[in-house]
């Protein structure tokens, strides 16, 4: 049962119904549009998504399905189940075209139709056609519609026999006419022409005495008759005696050619149909493509499950506006059947329910959802909504009499298989008594077992869903701070409408708040208060929450990147020290055996004293060669170029030698690309250098991982000890300290400076004062240093 008669309007379904007609190819297609209808048949329904389904993968696919001729045969038809009546040629043309998209559709259902067997059992529809009368057709007609000439021996000799007529007229024609103008009987311009089916040549009217024959017509001016000549009358009315029979002969073979369609009649109308549903699903499946829709889940057991769900409508304006649309997350089951929205006004709160309410009755009209394909739904038997004003002038009945009338069928129909939609529910009347009977009204729905969402601005309605068994409460999210819906339902929780705080914040005065909430109550302001309160809070965690995870997200890279440049070093060390110890066995294999000869030299040479000096140099000059070199690893050289810094700029640190690129210029300071990491440094800590050394020089810096940062973050103490130090010494230490910390994204660091006489303290907090980088300064606790620690925080 559906509730009221005006539903689809009221859900704007209609519109649904427009947009899938644009997408079908043919009046049949859009027939189908038109006949839709809401089904509770979970079978049927079931089979409808499959299809629509199918065909969505088939348009993935990029198969190459017939696409053209989804002609609507049933007015040929209806003609053509007369006897003696008989289909011209362009009515034959139709039905040939309509036939070809059959046959192609059979042979590619055929050939490829294993993965779409839903739309493969369409054929059943065509059982009973027999594609042999698109020969017999074929044989008839040529590509254009027109009658072939050998469609009978009749024809064939009718139209050769014109054929040589024309011929004959033409040259006799063409002889007279030049005869006529040589004489200066016609205009200069004139050229034969056609009047009344018949040639003609024009003649002056002062000279139409001279040639014999018949004056079809004259020009406007009177000036000019066209005449037929006496010679080429007696060929014009053979011509004319050929062409009669050639369309008794026409009209006698399109006859026959209806007889043999006449049999195949019934066949053909299935046929009609099988088209028809194949435009239409098309259309759906072409509309799902559109809007992005998947086909759900069908339970038997009572529930809504959708994750992800869009208005298909808004999301179309939207996406024309360049905006998106805030998805929708819901899950009604037995035990939360009804949902309570609250919320402030333009918060979505209708919009949450009328989205609901669209693609449950899209689902049972065999249409696929904008959802996440995991989403579940069971079919309904009743479908009931309430939403906007039915105020009739009519039936004498105001908006709030009216809503009572949909209240009074709800009650009296409504049971386990009935899903409804109440908008604004028990609004109309005065609050008091309004809320009472939405109250009464509301239980009286919980206990018939029914499912659905409503919307609604009272408390005690809410604070009933908190407390009633199968009532569930849900709140739109809103961002107080900012005044803006966040368009984001939170099943769970009841919504303040935020009527106090947005009076507060668009600047009504405070006299009128007070009173306000003097009139309201304490209790239900604390309560209102608490709603906002979570509200807050539920907006930090979040934002803390998103804060995290790119914390972690980041982590996780740089935890990976150290894993990969340990396993990196660890590889390498492993590969020198193998190609240490192979050297060093070898140096050691060639000492021993030079050793081994020089003892023996020694002995056979009795130990003579220049013989013994000779063999000690050359074991020294052995000695030289094997002793390991030293090796220096040069920077490459770095070319300063001076002037003025620019944005676009390469500079480098004096004090570190880091290397970055110039962002931003401000006042005497300057924001720095270093790497992955932007800094703000002083202008006269840079000094600018030629561009492609700067390359050179990062690439080097790459190979040999001289500023990696986690090599930086493995070496870098948040703690500087500045102890013992002079004031000009600690400068350069605290501005890389402070630099290298930020880079790393550290937070919170830590420098000692002791107490003393307090000069070095000054110092030190005096250069972090003028740093941007720096948050707060503050001591450290008295138990760990006091006054003679400084804790950084940063930014």
């Amino acid at each position: 049962m559906l509730y009221p008669a005006n539903l689809e309007q009221k859900i704007n379904f209609v519109k649904i119904k427009e947009l899938l007609k644009a997408e079908c190819t043919s009046s049949l297609g859009q027939g189908y549009v038109d006949s839709m209808v809401f089904s509770t048949d979970l079978n049927l329904v079931q089979r409808l998504l499959d299809q629509t389904e199918e065909f969505r993968q088939l348009l993935i696919a990029g198969e190459s399905f017939p696409s053209s001729h989804f002609t609507n045969l049933n007015p040929y038809l209806e003609k053509a189940k007369l006897e003696g009546a008989f289909l011209d040629q362009d009515e034959f043309q139709e039905v040939k075209l309509a036939l070809q998209t059959l046959k192609s559709c059979i042979t590619f259902f055929q050939k490829f139709g294993d993965p779409y067997p839903s739309l493969k059992a369409l054929l059943g529809l065509l059982m009973d056609l027999d594609l042999k009368l698109l020969q017999v057709i074929d044989q008839v007609l040529d590509e254009k519609g027109k009658l072939r000439s050998n469609a009978s021996k009749e024809l064939q000799l009718i139209r050769s026999q014109l054929l040589y007529e024309e011929g004959r007229l033409r040259k006799v024609m063409e002889r007279i006419f030049k005869e006529a103008r040589a004489k200066g009987l016609m205009p200069e311009d004139a050229a034969m022409t056609i009047r009344g089916g018949r040639m003609v040549i024009p003649i002056a009217a002062e000279n139409k005495r001279k040639l014999r024959g018949f004056i079809h017509d004259e020009s406007a001016t009177g000036q000019t008759v066209f005449m037929e000549p006496e010679e080429a009358l007696d060929i014009n009315n053979e011509i004319r005696d050929l062409e009669y029979m050639e369309k008794r002969e026409i009209i006698r073979i399109l006859t026959r050619l209806t007889d043999q369609l006449r049999p195949n009649i019934p066949a053909l109308r299935k046929a009609t149909n099988f088209l028809g549903v194949l435009d239409f699903v098309r259309a759906k499946a072409r509309f799902a493509l559109k809007t992005e829709s998947h086909k759900p889940i069908l339970t038997q057991e009572r529930t809504l499950q959708w994750s992800h769900a869009r208005h298909p409508i808004l999301e179309i304006s939207l996406k024309a506006q360049g905006k998106q649309v805030v998805p929708l997350n819901i899950k009604l089951d037995h035990q939360k059947r009804l949902l309570l929205i609250s919320g402030p006004n333009a918060g979505g709160k209708s919009v949450a329910l009328k989205t609901v309410a669209l693609l449950q009755y899209m689902l049972q009209c065999g249409l696929l959802l904008p959802v996440h394909p995991d989403s579940k739904s069971a079919l309904f038997d009743h479908f009931f909504i309430d939403i906007g004003d039915e105020q009739s002038l009519e039936n004498d009945l105001s908006t709030y009499s009216s809503h009572l009338m949909s209240m009074k069928h709800f009650t009296q129909f409504a049971n386990k298989k009935t899903i409804l939609f109440i908008d604004e529910f028990g609004t109309g009347t005065e609050p008091q008594f309004g809320g009472a009977i939405a109250e009464s009204i509301l239980l009286a729905l919980a206990k018939l077992g029914a499912y659905g969402v409503i919307t609604t601005h009272y408390g005690n309605l809410k604070q009933l869903a908190e407390k009633q068994q199968g009532l569930v409460n849900g709140a739109m999210r809103y961002d107080v701070e900012k005044l803006e819906p966040l368009y984001q339902l939170e099943i769970g929780k009841p919504g303040s409408s935020f009527a106090l705080e947005i009076a507060s914040k668009i600047g009504l005065s405070k006299e009128i708040v007070a009173y306000a909430k003097e009139q309201i109550g304490e209790e239900r302001v604390r309560y209102d208060r608490l709603l906002t309160q979570l509200e807050n809070e539920k907006n930090q965690y979040a934002l803390l929450l998103k804060e995290v995870k790119e914390k972690d997200k980041l982590l996780e890279a740089k935890l990976k990147e150290y894993n990969q440049l340990k396993d990196t070093l660890e590889q390498t060390k492993k590969q020198y020290i193998q190609e240490a110890k192979v050297e060093a066995k070898s140096l050691l294999d060639q000492a021993n055996k030079k050793i081994e000869s020089v003892i023996r030299e020694i002995k056979e040479g009795k130990a003579e004293k220049e013989a013994t000096k000779s063999i000690r140099k050359d074991l020294d000059e052995f000695k030289e060669e094997v002793k390991p070199e030293k090796v220096s690893v040069q920077d490459p050289e770095i070319q300063v170029v001076g002037g003025q810094i620019q944005v676009g700029d390469w500079v480098r640190l004096k004090d570190n030698g880091a290397i970055g690129e110039v962002l931003l210029l401000k006042s005497k300071d300057a924001e720095l690309l270093i790497g992955d990491l932007k800094s703000t440094v002083k202008l006269s800590r840079l000094e600018k250098i030629a561009k492609a050394t700067a390359k050179k020089e990062l690439k080097s810096m790459e190979k040999r991982g001289s500023y990696q940062t986690t090599t930086k973050m493995m070496d870098f103490s948040p703690n500087l000890d500045l102890r013992g130090k002079r004031g000009e010494e600690v400068l350069p230490l605290i501005q890389t300290f402070i630099d290298e910390g930020y880079m790393l994204g550290v937070k919170n660091l830590r420098i000692v400076h002791g107490k003393g006489d307090g000069i070095l303290r000054e110092v030190t907090r005096n250069l972090l004062r003028t740093m941007s980088q720096v948050q707060k300064l503050e001591d450290e606790h008295a138990d760990r240093g006091g006054a003679g620690v400084t804790l950084v925080t940063l930014r």
